[in-house]
C-alpha cells in the first residue's frame, strides 16, 4: 500500500468512525438503561458495556470493509501472515463514561500490518470523540492532526507533544483497572509522585489520553495492566501519538506486545528521564 493510499484510506475511515459516532451519540442520549455487565472468563469481576457495542462494531465493519475489505484483528488470532493487513474495530472506549452520561468516551479504528518476522505492527489509526467534536487521525509516515467541529466548520490541525522535561509544572494523565489489584498499582505510582506535577488527572478513555499526549494537552500518561480489550484503543492512539512524534513503551522500557497483557506509559519523550524511576 502506498503511502498516499494509506493516508486516503484514514480520511474515508475517519468520516465512517463520525457516523457511527453520532449513531452510539444518539443511544447515549437516550432515557433507557444502556448497561449490562460482562464477565471475564478469566478471573471474577465484571466490566461495564453498552447494547451498542456490537451495533456499533458490526456497522464500522460493513462500512469500512466496503471501502478496503481486511480480516479482523480481534478474529484472526496467531494465525497472522508476512505482509497481510488487519482491522482492528473497538467497542465504545470510555465505557463507564459513555454509561454516565459523560463526554469522554471515543470509537476507533486501527490498522494492523504484519512485517517478516509476523509481528503486527499498527500503520493508521483514528479516535474520534462524538460528544466532544473531536477526531484524530495519524498514517504511517503522514504525521497527526486533529480535527475540531467548530461553528464555522472543521478546524484541522497538525499535533505535536510538548517539550516540557521534568515532572515539576507538568500535567500526567493515569488509567485504572476494573481489578482491584491492578488498580492498587495505578494509585501506588499517582501516590509516589504526588506533589511533583503540576496536575494529576483521571478523565480517561485511553484512547483520548493518548491523543491528549500527542497533541500536548498531558505530559505523560501511564497505565498499569491493559488487556486484550484495550487493543482497538490502545493501537489507534498509539499511532496517533508516534506520527505526532510522541512516545509509547512498557513501564520496563520494552516495546509493547500485541498479544499481551502491557503496562504502558505514553510520553512525549523528554520528561521520561524522571517519570520512569516511580515505574515499578
Amino acid at each position: 500500500m502506498t503511502d498516499r493510499d494509506l493516508r486516503e484510506l484514514t480520511v474515508k475511515v475517519a468520516e465512517v468512525l463520525k457516523d457511527a459516532g453520532e449513531l452510539a451519540l444518539q443511544d447515549q442520549i437516550k432515557p433507557h438503561d444502556l448497561t449490562k455487565a460482562v464477565h471475564t472468563k478469566t478471573r471474577q469481576g465484571s466490566m461495564f458495556s453498552s447494547e451498542v457495542d456490537e451495533r456499533l462494531v458490526r456497522y464500522c465493519h460493513e462500512r469500512i470493509n466496503a471501502i478496503e475489505a481486511h480480516e479482523c484483528w480481534e478474529e484472526i488470532g496467531s494465525d497472522t501472515k508476512p505482509g497481510g493487513l488487519y482491522w482492528c474495530i473497538g467497542h465504545v472506549d470510555g465505557s463507564i463514561n459513555y454509561v454516565r452520561n459523560m463526554p469522554e468516551w471515543t470509537v476507533t479504528v486501527s490498522l494492523f500490518e504484519v512485517d517478516d518476522d509476523n509481528n503486527g505492527i499498527p500503520v493508521l489509526g483514528v479516535v474520534h470523540a462524538p460528544a466532544l467534536g473531536l477526531t484524530y487521525m495519524a498514517a504511517q509516515g503522514k504525521g497527526a492532526i486533529r480535527v475540531r467541529e467548530t461553528k464555522q466548520g472543521p478546524k484541522r490541525e497538525k499535533i505535536m507533544p510538548s517539550t516540557t522535561d521534568t515532572l515539576k509544572d507538568s500535567v500526567v494523565s493515569f488509567g485504572m483497572s476494573y481489578f482491584p489489584e491492578e488498580s492498587a498499582r495505578a494509585l501506588k505510582t499517582v501516590a509516589a509522585i504526588a506533589g511533583k506535577p503540576a496536575d494529576v488527572k483521571r478523565v480517561g478513555p485511553v484512547s483520548m489520553d493518548l491523543c491528549k499526549v500527542a497533541d500536548g494537552t498531558y505530559d505523560a500518561y501511564f497505565e498499569p495492566s491493559l488487556h486484550s480489550w484495550d487493543v482497538a484503543g490502545v493501537s489507534a492512539g498509539s499511532v496517533v501519538l508516534r506520527e505526532a512524534q510522541g512516545h509509547i513503551e512498557r513501564w520496563d522500557g520494552t516495546d509493547v506486545v500485541w498479544g499481551a497483557n502491557n503496562d504502558i506509559v505514553a510520553s512525549n519523550g523528554p520528561i521520561m528521564d524522571e517519570l520512569r524511576p516511580y515505574l515499578n
